[in-house]
């Protein structure tokens, strides 16, 4: 394997013909191509159970008439956060936008899901959610904890505004852009809490 140098600069168009040969995921931050970083078990875990639960709530739904078609995606499919500027790789990422039909990547979210890890946290926190929230289509943006239970679900109201609204382990989370509910339990299904060593 060819050790590639930390930083690796190429142009938007140059990215997104290169990023899919790769073995590894890289996102794009403004010319600029950054190797994501590997997860842990509870982190698979946990993005593996909210994108099936997610994806079983929205089988054959039906809006009025019609087939509402949302597909959820999860970790190898990018988003395209800023055309030409900034690509990322969501751990969940729903969309219900027929404009949606590029085969690697998507433009129209409703609805992003990031788990948190030491490594990535305050990117997810900070800069990414900075980025999502310009986009128009985006209704609502959820970090979920690894050590312990919890989650925070940042929504778009009426007004534009990201309102917070956290849950914990015994509570439902209903999520709004999807129209679907899910126990916070079953998130965390399968998931081994690291329990503190406590002194004698």
């Amino acid at each position: 394997m060819v050790a590639l140098p930390d930083n690796i600069l190429m142009s938007a168009e140059e990215y997104l013909v290169w990023e899919p040969t790769q073995e590894e995921r890289y996102e794009y931050w403004d010319g600029e191509v950054v190797m994501m970083s590997g997860g842990t078990r509870n982190h698979n875990r946990i993005s593996l159970n909210f994108s099936k639960l997610l994806d079983d709530a929205l089988a054959d739904v039906y809006d009025g008439l019609r087939l509402r078609t949302c597909e959820v995606y999860i970790v190898d499919v990018k988003v395209q956060v800023e055309p030409g500027q900034k690509y990322f790789y969501p751990d969940v990422v729903v969309t219900c936008d027929e404009r949606d039909d590029d085969p690697q990547l998507l433009q129209f979210p409703c609805l992003i899901i990031e788990v948190l890890s030491p490594s990535t946290e305050a990117a997810d926190r900070g800069k990414k959610f900075a980025k999502y929230r310009q986009s128009s289509t985006l209704q609502e943006y959820v970090l979920v904890q690894v050590a312990q239970p919890g989650v925070e679900v940042f929504r778009r109201n009426e007004q534009g505004k990201w309102v917070l609204s956290e849950y914990n382990l015994g509570d439902i989370l209903r999520l709004e852009s999807v129209d679907v509910e899910i126990a916070i339990a079953d998130l965390y299904r399968q998931v081994q809490f690291e329990t503190e060593a406590t002194e004698e």
